[in-house]
């Protein structure tokens, strides 16, 4: 019997890890494409984008910044950032902001929240509440906290990990004078 289990874990294990193997090349591009679509959703029409790696100011992390350029005049910067603070774990976000700092646009690249409550974060509803807002003035904290943000029905708990998030995007990219108040 146990003969028997050793033979049938060995094989069931090869064949995960073998297709594995085979997808994994198809996963990497399939994870490529969606940021490169997020990243044209996030930002005004661009013709250049020049990609580089921003250490947060709190040192916990590098955020990959896309700066987007019309004719040579940048437009915008996409940022590839992240909260631990989501209920269900990490959330990864694109977030575009213009060369002034206004959040122009948000999409949800990557999220484990609860369906049907969290996973509301995606509505356009509820990103549509951060376009064309600026950090200076519209404050990135759920109303229950003092800020500005209708929170997610029953889901508090992600709305505060997505503003989170995006203030991370923000405050790497003031960091090093991307966005000028």
């Amino acid at each position: 019997m146990v003969v028997s289990l050793l033979c049938v874990t060995v094989l069931s294990g090869s064949c995960v890890g073998g297709m594995y193997l085979l997808t994994r090349s198809k996963i990497a591009q399939a994870e490529q494409t969606k940021q490169q679509e997020a990243i044209k959703a996030v930002l005004p029409a661009f013709d250049r984008l020049e990609a580089r790696q921003i250490e947060t100011p709190d040192g916990n992390g590098t955020l990959t910044a896309y700066t987007a350029y019309a004719q040579d005049v940048p437009v915008g910067t996409a940022i590839r950032t992240f909260t631990k603070k989501g209920f269900a774990g990490e959330i990864h976000l694109m977030a575009g902001l213009l060369p002034d700092g206004t959040l122009y646009r948000v999409q949800v690249l990557q999220h484990a929240e609860t369906p049907g409550l969290g996973s509301k974060m995606t509505d356009p509803k509820f990103a549509g509440q951060f376009e064309n807002r600026h950090p200076s003035a519209f404050k990135l904290r759920v109303r229950k906290d003092g800020g500005d943000v209708d929170a997610i029905t029953a889901a508090t708990i992600s709305s505060r990990a997505y503003c989170d998030a995006l203030e991370r995007a923000f405050n790497t990219l003031a960091s090093e004078g991307g966005c000028h108040e």
